[in-house]
């Protein structure tokens, strides 16, 4: 129940949060400085959440090593968004790398 008052509450929150900023409009003007550290917003949230998953999959700790697929897809996905800069193609790389190091490597 705790779970579902959480998850209710932090929608309440974050519909009155966003629905205050809509209804005020151009009238909210936010200072410089605060317009610059919110660009910074949406790559340190996709972080925060990617960086545990891939090194930490199972939540028992750390798994640095080449049975930990999401981590060899990661490296692989690095490499290719590097390279060539090209959003789809690192997407698609990393999920063919991910799903071939998880059928080839982990069923060996």
């Amino acid at each position: 129940m705790t779970y579902t008052l959480t998850i209710i509450g932090m929608a309440v929150i974050t519909f009155f949060t966003k629905a205050f900023i809509f209804i005020l409009g151009d009238r909210v003007v936010f200072p410089i400085w605060l317009k610059e550290a919110l660009v910074f917003v949406p790559v340190t949230v996709l972080t925060a959440i990617i960086v545990p998953m891939v090194l930490a999959p199972h939540g028992d700790g750390m798994e640095l090593s080449w049975h930990n697929p999401q981590l060899i897809a990661a490296i692989a996905a690095v490499l290719v968004c590097v390279g060539t800069r090209r959003q789809l193609l690192t997407i698609a790389a990393g999920l063919v790398v991910f799903f071939a190091w998880q059928l080839g490597v982990m069923h060996q």
